[in-house]
């Protein structure tokens, strides 16, 4: 008699593997097995995808995006915190690297293949200028205070805050980061809503039963705490291999941001696939305000309890980056409509951000 599965057999695999290779592995990562722990974390990430797709498809439009960034979110604070406390000292700027690759990433890049995508395919794709609008002001207002204020204030030498500051813009992206899911999730939900465009043939598509949602939500989060220990397993070889390389320690941050936003990346290239422009853009920008929204909060408790020094304060050539990559992304969604264009110069933008990275 066949087994019929709720979900598919590689999704329920996938995070069983990563599990058994940690166990096994972990503590002999070298040579092959590290290529087997790799190959485990990305089929895992995959099967994240797949579960966070149908636990969104069932819950709805803005509280499925809502959850896999907070989820995707999670991930990011657990191995920024667990690496900092293994690096002591010398992981001082560990989060703020992280932070803002994962902003760049986003912005640049997930954002730039999606517009590109959908360009290719549909020419011109629609969305809510009200919903990318709330997003990229709270986005901007964070950003600036978290990554470029510390440069600029003077109670200590930047670009560090001393420990009032710190708690006061922790608190300060608390509420800005709080405010704006309010205001996603229950004041002006209809901003975030995706249009009918046309040719979405998935709009009306029949949602997942509870017994599968449910199902998919424990397997979700089964992926998400594999992903957490096999990126933290791999973390120092990656770390090994960008020093023989001979590139900046930046690199590491650039490294851990594209594993931890792997799951939402492709979930947002699969919507800008069949015209849903919206939900890529509620995925890759809710993303990166809870990235520096909670992660930020959660690094200045463990500074101050463990009397670490944290470095937020981005150098010039990053802060003219981050600025030019928020003023392209304002000007791209103005209208309602994007196309191939502003994918391409937020790919470009992207490129520049990697090379400038490894050729400072």
């Amino acid at each position: 008699m066949k087994l019929k599965l709720p979900l598919p057999f590689w999704t329920i695999f996938a995070p069983v593997l990563a599990w058994l290779f940690y166990f096994l592995l972990s503590n002999n990562a070298e040579g092959i097995y590290i290529a087997l722990l790799a190959f485990a974390l990305i089929a895992t990430v995959m099967a994240a995808v797949y579960h966070a797709e149908v636990v969104a498809h069932r819950i709805g439009e803005p509280y499925g995006t809502l959850l896999l960034a907070v989820a995707v979110t999670v991930i990011e604070v657990s191995l920024i915190v667990s690496l900092m406390l293994a690096g002591g000292p010398d992981a001082a700027a560990l989060a703020r690297d992280t932070v803002f690759a994962a902003i760049m990433i986003i912005l640049t890049g997930i954002i730039g293949l999606c517009l590109l995508l959908g360009g290719v395919r549909y020419k011109e794709q629609v969305f809510g200028r009200h919903g990318v609008s709330a997003a990229l002001v709270t986005l901007t207002a964070i950003s600036v205070l978290t990554l470029v204020l510390p440069n600029y204030t003077t109670s200590i030498p930047g670009p560090v805050y001393n420990q009032s500051q710190l708690i006061f813009v922790a608190i300060v992206s608390l509420v800005l980061y709080g405010t704006f899911v309010m205001v996603q999730a229950v004041r002006h939900r209809d901003y975030f809503l995706p249009p009918d465009a046309d040719g979405n043939k998935e709009v009306h598509a029949p949602r997942p039963t509870i017994k599968t949602t449910g199902f998919s939500f424990i397997l979700l989060l089964v992926c998400l705490g594999a992903v957490v220990l096999l990126a933290k397993t791999l973390s120092p070889a990656i770390e090994k291999g960008v020093v023989d390389l001979g590139a900046p320690k930046s690199l590491v941050g650039i490294i851990v941001a594209l594993v931890i936003l792997l799951p939402e990346g492709l979930a947002a290239l699969r919507a800008a696939r069949k015209n849903r422009l919206q939900t890529s853009l509620n995925l890759a920008l809710g993303s990166a305000l809870a990235s520096i929204g909670l992660t930020i909060p959660a690094v200045a408790i463990v500074s101050i309890f463990t009397g670490l020094t944290i470095t937020l304060g981005i150098d010039t050539k990053a802060t003219m980056l981050l600025i030019l990559s928020l003023f392209t992304n304002m000007l791209s969604f103005g209208t309602g409509r994007t196309n191939i264009l502003q994918g391409v110069v937020l790919l470009v933008i992207f490129a520049v951000y990697l090379f400038t990275t490894i050729v400072p």
